[in-house]
């Protein structure tokens, strides 16, 4: 099978999640022996090497907004790739993959990682019937119309209408190959052997919560737990309040953006992951946590713990109690009495044995991959009767 994956909003290689996720779904579907295409943003560094063929297309002058500009780009590069099957990353501007499949003959597959339904409130809304004809809604609705298959982690981020048929339902996930316990490599923070070395990994987004772990930190110095540190990766808009919040706080360290091959070390050399969301810092997140959290996954497959909140979709991944523990993201203190809770080996290492056994038998790339190959599959059959 001859795949074009459509992804020119997502910069590749990059630290980010959805260079992650593009890039693992594009070589899981290369290794299951299909022949693939992908059309992205070049990030800071050279594209993977390997069996996937990549094709440098950016959204003009790197807008996102403007991504469909480049639907004629895209066109004349499925006419000479005559694929099987377009896979095109939602995106609200976006559209350009299905379009091309459509002209073409090939199967349109459609993968959503956010809201094609809007918030209540949300501005796209407002412009749309600002517009009257709310065009956004009527080309949101034309793709999923179009689409043979649409794969999301969540089917309440869809329109109503969709029919149940034509979803693949499955999370993201992580490497399980490279994310394990045994991961060596450089790390970028010391810890002493009698430390409880708790990480957060994330693009420092307000909605990450990164901020509610030092306040954790802060609680626990209070209360004479020194032996329980902290360390936090990445980089992005909210870090600057973060560091200031932890300013004069001991066993804190941030290591700034790393490249995602430098992660599964840190994880390994680490014994409890922290994915401390905060849903009231992001208005779409109140209709549904719609994201399938690699950190949480990447956590798993390493072996740890995970500690994060007590929320629907999160408990679906993290059960408490069984790979890690969830808590109450109204009481202040909760987050900390989970991770002195943890500082108990005998209630750790249980945990983070089952987050790795699950990770490893639900929560793949591998296992993602397996499940939308049959289901394009399923896909193309359907299409061709």
């Amino acid at each position: 099978m001859k795949v074009l994956y459509a992804a020119i909003d997502q910069s590749v290689p990059d630290a980010h999640g959805g260079s992650v996720h593009v890039t693992s779904v594009a070589e899981g579907l290369a290794a299951r022996g299909h022949e693939v295409h992908v059309l992205a943003t070049p990030g800071p560094r050279p594209f993977p090497p390997g069996r996937v063929t990549w094709y440098a297309v950016r959204p003009p002058i790197g807008i996102r907004q403007l991504r469909f500009l480049r639907a004629s780009q895209v066109g004349h590069l499925a006419d000479a790739i005559r694929p099987d099957v377009v896979i095109e990353r939602y995106y609200n501007f976006g559209g350009e993959g299905i379009l091309a499949a459509r002209r073409i003959g090939a199967v349109p597959v459609l993968e959503v990682n956010a809201p094609i339904t809007d918030h209540p409130g949300s501005r796209k809304q407002l412009l749309d019937a600002l517009l009257l004809v709310q065009p956004m809604r009527r080309w949101r609705d034309w793709q999923c119309r179009t689409a043979a298959l649409i794969v999301t982690p969540s089917t309440k981020i869809l329109p109503a209408d969709v029919p149940r048929e034509k979803i693949l339902q499955v999370e993201w996930g992580a490497d399980t190959e490279r994310f394990h316990p045994a991961a060596s490599g450089p790390v970028p923070f010391a810890r002493a052997a009698s430390d409880t070395v708790v990480i957060f990994v994330g693009a420092f987004r307000v909605w990450h919560g990164a901020i509610h772990l030092i306040e954790a930190i802060r609680r626990l110095r209070q209360r004479g737990r020194l032996d329980i540190t902290a360390v936090l990766v990445g980089d992005g808009p909210e870090l600057p309040a973060v560091r200031k919040a932890a300013a004069g706080l001991d066993g804190v360290t941030f290591t700034g953006a790393l490249a995602h091959d430098q992660v599964p070390a840190c994880l390994a050399a680490a014994d409890v992951g922290v994915a401390p969301f905060d849903l009231a810092a992001h208005p779409p997140l109140a209709r549904e946590f719609y994201w399938s959290p690699l950190k949480i996954f990447e956590y798993m497959a390493a072996g740890l713990p995970v500690v994060t909140p007590r929320i629907e979709r999160l408990a679906h991944v993290v059960r408490d109690g069984r790979e890690g523990l969830l808590y109450d993201p109204t009481d202040p203190a909760a987050l900390a009495a989970a991770l002195e809770r943890l500082a108990d080996a005998r209630v750790r290492v249980p945990l983070g044995t089952a987050a790795r056994a699950r990770a490893v038998q639900q929560f793949s790339w591998q296992h993602h991959c397996e499940m939308l190959d049959l289901a394009i599959q399923a896909a193309r059959g359907a299409c061709a009767s």
